[in-house]
């Protein structure tokens, strides 16, 4: 039965995009986020579902869409140069097998990135695909908020939908993601168009928030409470009564303590003594690794290049016994552990060139949407959007890349759909700049009459 609403779900969905093309885009956005092919229990997983969208999806554009005074960023160049230097190691990676099994998705979500913006060529379409990130991502958002006020969650214990810790449906990621979205949520409940905001689309929203706040709770995942204060820090640098909310903030923190479960707070605990974690020990081990392994190959091992990484460390382990308790070190080898960074991830796998074009787009895309806040933020009617809606852009991408420190999260498609919704906003107001310096300042039929003017 879930098989079958599925199948009925997306194919009333591609039939409306065949009458209006945009929602192909949407189609994939949802496909990428949500991946209902991994709900399903045999026949979504037979299709090539992503595949078909994409496709349809490109072939839309090209045959109906309006192409005239198309654009493109100098930022959707570096993204097709990473993408070109991707499957150069790829095809000269460490570990073939594993590196094109990574490549077979990596290439799909880098190349729909430098795609998506040039449709972006209006507002709706631009708060569409905002609207749907956020709706998309919200199926397992509220599916986890629920489950963490009925049960309170754990780590490794809440189950997002699927039993598959990968993708979004990951408790660090998901968290991390969840996070990044609440100023992308508050935007739509006062500037929204698609829903006007009225009392029903502010409800939903704040509930929805407050449902991204449980998930770091409930997955016990630390990355998440990191993020939650960088956003709290970054709303109260815009706040004009910062001095008011931030005090209320932190006692409203230190007052929700005695009612997280203990498992929570002795978890979060190990933010401070990593060395007595042993996951936060083998991170830094890792991390030392992928310095040590760069220095020798400049190039990058290729996608999955970590699974040949061997290290020993010693980590304080505390000992309860007859004579009382004590910290003792415990040595520890491992092998073969993923990065749990999008920095070393991409570093390690794509070299210093790899990682110098990464970095290189989100600091552009960063620069960039910081002067599309300045430039717009004392306009006033229709343009008044602007302004908070590249704020809250900016706002979730720093969110994002802070919990992406410590998250090997460099290639997920819902971060490439964010910066293409800032390379998007981008070349939108830049066209219509354009468009409006193009136009005379006065009728043509005035000038003729011998107006004033």
């Amino acid at each position: 039965m879930r098989d079958l609403f599925f199948v009925a779900f997306l194919g009333a969905f591609f039939l409306a995009g065949f009458r209006r093309p945009f929602l192909l885009i949407a189609v994939y956005a949802y496909i990428d986020i949500v991946s209902p092919q991994r709900l399903s229990y045999f026949l979504l997983n037979s299709i090539p579902i992503s595949f078909i969208a994409f496709v349809l999806a490109v072939g839309a554009w090209i045959l109906v869409d309006d192409k005239k005074d198309c654009r493109l960023s100098a930022r959707q160049f570096i993204l097709l140069l990473l993408l070109a230097w991707c499957g150069y190691t790829t095809a000269t990676a460490d570990f073939p097998i594993n590196a094109a099994t990574k490549w077979g998705w990596v290439w799909k979500a880098m190349l729909f990135a430098i795609f998506l913006p040039v449709t972006l060529r209006t507002r709706l379409r631009i708060e569409a695909l905002a609207l749907f990130m956020v709706l998309c991502a919200s199926t397992i958002i509220i599916n986890g908020g629920m489950k963490t006020a009925l049960s309170g969650g754990g780590y490794g214990v809440l189950n997002l939908m699927v039993d598959n810790n990968s993708g979004l449906y990951e408790g660090s990621i998901i968290s991390t993601v969840a996070i990044s979205l609440i100023p992308l949520i508050l935007w739509l409940s006062r500037h929204g168009t698609v829903f006007p905001p009225d009392w029903r689309v502010k409800l939903f929203a704040y509930a929805l928030c407050f449902a991204c706040l449980l998930m770091p709770l409930g997955t016990e995942a630390r990355t998440g409470i990191v993020c939650i204060a960088i956003l709290a820090g970054l709303m109260l640098m815009r706040s004009k009564r910062r001095f008011l909310y931030g005090p209320l903030m932190a006692v409203a923190a230190l007052a929700a303590i005695p009612f997280l479960p203990a498992s929570f707070t002795q978890r979060m605990s190990t933010i401070e003594n990593h060395s007595q974690d042993e996951s936060a020990s083998t991170r830094l081990a890792v991390w030392k690794w992928t310095l040590d392994y760069v220095r020798e190959h400049p190039g990058g091992g290729g996608f999955d290049n970590y699974l040949q990484n061997k290290f020993t460390y010693v980590m304080q382990e505390q000992v309860i016994d007859a004579a009382g308790s004590r910290m003792e070190n415990r040595i520890i080898t491992d092998h073969g552990r993923a990065y749990h960074s999008a920095y070393f991830e991409m570093l390690g796998e794509q070299g210093y060139f790899g990682f110098f074009l990464w970095a290189l787009l989100h600091l552009t895309c960063f620069i960039r949407t910081e002067a599309i806040r300045r430039l717009y933020r004392t306009r006033e009617g229709d343009e008044a959007w602007v302004s908070p809606f590249a704020l809250a852009l900016q706002q979730g991408h720093v969110i994002y890349m802070v919990g992406s420190l410590f998250v090997g999260i460099a290639y997920q498609p819902f971060i490439f759909m964010m910066l293409s919704l800032q390379i998007g906003l981008d070349t939108y107001l830049t066209r219509k700049r354009k468009l409006a310096a193009r136009q005379p300042l006065f009728p043509a039929t005035a000038v003729a009459q011998g107006s004033p003017a």
